[in-house]
């Protein structure tokens, strides 16, 4: 897809991440960065939420007898406990929830715990009266240590507010910013409005003294000098009118919501999300995996795992590519490439050499060399099959990039484009990969960026085990096509 190199851009700057978001007191441009320096958000710990529910069985241990016997069978409960609420995101400090509000999912998973570790352990063999009662003395105190926990978090909410941004159309987010302001047990605090030009606002006695942000620099100044914690959509209509930009903010590590500030929400909750209500406002969670839930333990352990197989069973094949390229191109068949993966981070990329650029700057700059007249059909060969791709693999087995994830760029192009697409920094929200659901959609070579763009942040958006899979079996079948790279 890009020329190789092995020379920095053309500026000639040090080799360091590409910065797609300003920091604090820099100007403002077109593009927004996820870069770690740009601030330090109030981050919630969920580690409380975690001791809380480590400490529930131990009260429930006491009411079985001999209960030193069973003290590690106790412990597996709390760890399935945990690994339930995990799952069903008991864990999201995004909101505060009750006590009643969470007791029936607390308690139906230590319920469960109880349940499979008595079917499957020795803890079959006690009374089912002692396994009851220990069920449920541990369901009351996991409700009272995580109660405990809320508590002091939504004292600390009232004591400091977090700041938002409200994004919508000009009356609605003027009459829930309103609302906000006239509720401050509700832990938010609105920092300025996200609308069009002004036109008609509500009455005096209703419209807030917030600023009305009607550019992107604005809103970028606005979150950066508020530390802006929160983003209040209100309505649909708003979330795909300013699709782009709430991309970029939740990329900067805040929590979207969906508020309905005219009626009652009769839709849906979504798979992943969460529901409940702002001041008394409906409202829904947007981006429950903005915290970078497409680089965990479980992706991580697929992409360490295959490569190092690839890389066993490729290793004839890559000996074979490089002793043609040797032969037919003479020294130096793998060259190493600056490249940026996620949060503007660079790295150099491995490839075997199919091209010698004319110059340092048209290796830094020019697009693409696939249809080259100046190539021997051994190296056509390997770009056409993609087996000049391989040796990406070790790659993925450093942690540099990902079997599957947005393709990364050069930084020359990085900032071209994070200048003129909106979307374009919000793909670097994920570790970069050397397929992805834009490739296996035909979208390689010389293609468009935006829809590239579009396909990869839709995957970030939808991430999940299973898509990865699907990912690469079809480019496992997609692999000989003659498409070039």
């Amino acid at each position: 897809m890009t020329a190789e190199s092995t020379v920095p851009p053309p500026a000639g700057g040090p080799r360091a991440a590409v910065s797609v978001l300003a920091p604090p007191g820099a100007a403002t441009g077109p593009g927004l960065s996820s870069g770690r320096g740009a601030r330090r958000l109030r981050r919630t710990s969920w580690a409380p939420l975690l001791i809380a529910d480590l400490g529930g069985p131990l009260p429930g241990a006491l009411a079985l007898p001999q209960a030193q016997r069973y003290l590690l069978l106790i412990a597996l409960v709390g760890l399935c406990v945990i690994a339930l609420n995990r799952r069903a995101l008991l864990y999201d400090t995004s909101e505060v929830p009750g006590v009643l509000e969470e007791l029936p999912s607390v308690c139906g998973r230590v319920a469960v715990g109880w349940a499979v570790l008595a079917a499957l352990s020795p803890l079959r063999q006690l009374p089912p009266t002692a396994l009851a009662a220990a069920c449920a003395v541990h369901c009351l105190a996991a409700c009272v240590l995580r109660e405990a926990v809320h508590g002091r978090r939504r004292r600390a909410l009232r004591r400091r507010p977090r700041p938002a941004l409200v994004v919508g159309p000009l009356p609605a987010a003027a009459r829930l910013a309103a609302a906000l302001q006239r509720s401050p047990r509700c832990g938010t605090r609105p920092v300025g409005l996200v609308a069009d030009a002004p036109a008609t606002l509500p009455e005096a006695a209703d419209r807030p003294a917030l600023p009305v942000l009607t550019t992107r620099e604005e809103a970028h100044r606005a979150l950066i000098q508020n530390g802006v914690e929160s983003v209040l959509v209100v309505g649909p209509a708003a979330r795909a009118q300013r699709a782009p930009l709430l991309r970029e903010l939740a990329a900067f590590g805040c929590v979207l919501w969906e508020v309905d500030a005219d009626s009652p929400a009769y839709s849906p909750r979504g798979r992943r999300g969460r529901a409940g209500h702002l001041a008394g406002f409906s409202r829904r969670l947007l981006c429950p995996g903005t915290r970078g839930r497409g680089d965990g333990v479980g992706k991580r352990v697929l992409d360490v795992v295959l490569s190092g197989v690839l890389l066993l069973l490729a290793a004839p094949v890559l000996g074979v590519c490089a002793a043609g390229l040797r032969f037919t191109e003479g020294p130096g068949v793998v060259f190493r490439q600056e490249r940026i993966s996620k949060d503007g981070r660079s790295f150099t990329m491995l490839k075997f050499r199919t091209h010698r650029p004319a110059s340092a700057h048209e290796a830094a700059t020019r697009w693409s060399v696939a249809d080259a007249e100046d190539m021997s059909r051994f190296c056509q060969f390997l770009r056409r099959t993609s087996l000049d791709e391989l040796l990406q693999l070790w790659n993925v087995f450093r942690g540099d990039m990902s079997l599957v994830g947005p393709r990364p760029e050069r930084p020359y192009f990085v900032t071209k484009f994070s200048q003129t697409l909106p979307g374009y920094p919000a793909r670097h929200r994920m570790r970069t990969g050397m397929t992805g659901l834009a490739q296996i959609h035909g979208l390689r070579g010389d293609t468009s960026i935006e829809d590239r763009c579009r396909f990869d942040n839709a995957y970030i958006d939808n991430w999940s085990l299973w898509q990865d899979i699907c990912i690469l079996v079809r480019t496992a079948v997609l692999f000989i096509r003659p498409t070039g790279s």
